[in-house]
C-alpha cells in the first residue's frame, strides 16, 4: 500500500504521526525563509516607549529651547546641540552616543571669547561635520532682538564656528556679513567649503575654511528667509525661492541654477507657507534619494543629479485630519530610519494636528501614507526640530523641548519663549531596537 502526498510525488506507506511531523517542519522552514530573505513578511517588533529616550541637558537652567542646532559627527560617534535662553546666551553640548553620555563644553560666547556688544541669542544653523570630524556651525539673533525691538543697539552680526572634537576648542572663523545672522549652514564634504544663508536679506555665503576665501553670491530672497540649506552626495547646495522653486549652487560649473517649477503645493496653501519653504530634509544615501517636507505639510522626495537640478516626486501629505487643511501641519524636522521609514513630530508654535498635542508620525514612502507611533501633551513634548540625524546605529535624534505647566511658570530661571516658559531636552529614537 502506497500513501499520495504532496511533497514528493508517492511515498511507501508511513504512519501518520510521521507525515504530520514532516509537514510541520516544513512549514517551520518555510516561515523562517520568509522571515529571512522577503523583507515584511514577518510583522516588526511594535514600537513601544522603550524605543524613545528624553534625554535631559545638566548645568543650563536658563535654557529654553534648541532650533535647528542639532548634527552629528560620524568620526567619534556623537550629537551635538546649541540650546539657548533666547536672549543672549547659548550653550554647547555633545551627546556621546557610544558611552550615552551628555557633557555641557561651555557657553559660545565664552568658548568663542566674544565681546558685549558681539552677543549672539542662538545657533539657528545645523552642525555639520567636515571628513576629520570638526563641527561646523554659525549664530544668530532672533528676529525680535535682530530687527531692535528687543534690542535698540543693534546686532553686529552672526559667526562662523568651529568645535575640533581632537582638542576641545571651538575656533572663531570670523563673521559673516556685517548686521546679519547665520541663518542656516552645509559643507561640502570634499572640499571642506561652507555654504550659509543670513537672516534678514537672505544672502547666500561660501566660505573656505582652508583659504579664508570668502563669497557672497547675492540676495536669493526678500521679505522673509527659508531656513534650511541642504546638499548633495556631489557637494551641490539646495535652497528655495520665495515661490518655492529649488535653487541650486551647481559646484562644478560655479553657478546657481534656478529651478522653473516650484515644489508641490496643496491647492489653496497660502503665500505665508509658500515663501518659508522646505522645513527639513533627510537622506537615503543607497536610494540615491533625498526626503524633504515643506512648511506646506508636503512629503517630497528628491532625486539629484550631479549636474542640473533632479527630479521631484510628490509623496502626498504628511498628515490629514477631516476638517483641518492639509497644509497646515508644523513639521520643523525629519529623519529616516534604517527601516527607510520617515519620522518627524507634528506641532509646535501654536500649530498642531491634535490641540496642545504632539505627534510622533511615521511615513512609509512606498505607500506614501502617515501612522501615528507616539502623542504626547504640549507639557510631554511640544515641539521639535533638527533633521538627518542619525548614529551608526541607527539611532534618531531630534531637538525637543516641553511647555512648562501654568504651576510651575518662571521657577528656576527658565528662558520664556512665546506665551509659555520652556524646557529643552534631546530626543533618541530607534523603530527597530530599544534605546532604555
Amino acid at each position: 500500500m502506497k500513501i499520495k502526498g504532496s511533497l514528493a510525488g508517492e511515498y511507501p506507506m508511513v504512519c501518520p504521526q510521521y507525515l504530520k511531523s514532516v509537514k510541520r517542519k516544513f512549514f517551520l522552514a518555510s516561515v523562517f525563509f520568509l522571515a529571512i530573505f522577503i523583507p515584511g513578511s514577518v510583522h516588526a517588533q511594535a514600537i513601544t516607549d522603550k524605543h524613545i529616550r528624553f534625554i535631559e541637558y545638566e548645568g543650563f537652567p536658563e535654557g529654553s529651547s534648541a532650533w535647528n542646532s542639532i548634527g552629528y559627527n560620524h568620526v567619534d560617534n556623537t550629537v551635538y546641540v546649541g540650546t539657548t535662553d533666547h536672549r543672549d546666551k547659548v550653550a554647547l553640548y555633545i551627546y556621546d552616543a557610544s558611552e550615552d553620555k551628555m557633557q555641557l563644553k561651555g557657553l559660545i560666547t565664552d568658548l568663542a571669547n566674544l565681546r558685549q556688544f558681539q552677543w549672539q541669542a542662538k545657533i539657528h544653523t545645523k552642525f555639520v561635520a567636515g571628513n576629520n570630524g570638526d563641527m561646523y556651525f554659525g549664530t544668530d539673533a532672533g528676529v525680535a532682538r535682530q530687527e531692535g525691538r528687543d534690542n535698540p543697539k543693534g546686532y553686529a552680526g552672526g559667526f562662523i564656528l568651529k568645535w575640533d572634537p581632537r582638542t576641545n576648542e571651538l575656533k572663531n572663523l570670523g563673521a559673516g556679513l556685517q548686521y546679519e545672522s547665520i541663518k542656516d549652514m552645509d559643507i561640502d564634504t570634499a572640499t571642506g567649503k561652507i555654504y550659509a544663508v543670513t537672516s534678514p536679506k537672505v544672502h547666500f555665503l561660501i566660505y573656505d575654511p582652508k583659504t579664508n576665501d570668502f563669497r557672497d553670491l547675492g540676495r536669493l530672497g526678500s521679505g522673509h528667509v527659508p531656513r534650511m540649506l541642504f546638499t548633495d552626495r556631489w557637494g551641490n547646495c539646495y535652497y528655495v525661492d520665495w515661490r518655492q522653486r529649488l535653487i541650486k549652487y551647481e559646484k562644478s560649473s560655479g553657478k546657481l541654477l534656478f529651478s522653473p517649477d516650484a515644489l508641490p503645493a496643496f491647492e489653496g496653501t497660502p503665500g505665508s507657507s509658500i515663501i518659508t519653504g522646505i522645513t527639513a530634509f533627510a537622506k537615503e544615501d543607497s536610494k540615491g534619494v533625498i526626503y524633504l517636507v515643506t512648511y506646506g505639510a508636503k512629503m517630497i522626495a528628491f532625486y539629484p543629479q550631479e549636474t542640473g537640478i533632479g527630479r521631484v516626486e510628490d509623496l502626498g501629505g504628511a498628515f490629514d485630519v477631516p476638517g483641518k487643511e492639509k497644509w497646515s501641519y508644523y513639521i520643523p524636522n525629519l529623519n529616516v530610519g534604517n527601516n527607510g521609514k520617515l519620522y518627524y513630530v507634528i506641532g509646535g508654535h501654536g500649530n498642531y494636528a491634535i490641540k496642545d498635542r504632539s505627534l510622533l508620525v511615521e511615513f512609509d514612502p512606498a505607500i506614501r501614507k502617515p501612522k501615528v507611533v507616539f502623542e504626547y501633551p504640549s507639557t510631554v513634548l511640544v515641539e521639535a526640530t533638527g533633521c538627518n540625524t542619525k548614529d551608526k546605529e541607527g539611532n534618531l535624534y531630534f531637538s525637543g523641548k516641553r511647555n512648562v505647566p501654568k504651576t510651575e511658570k518662571n521657577t528656576g530661571g527658565l528662558g520664556e519663549l512665546g506665551y509659555e516658559p520652556t524646557v529643552p531636552f534631546l530626543i533618541k529614537f530607534n523603530p527597530d531596537k530599544m534605546v532604555q
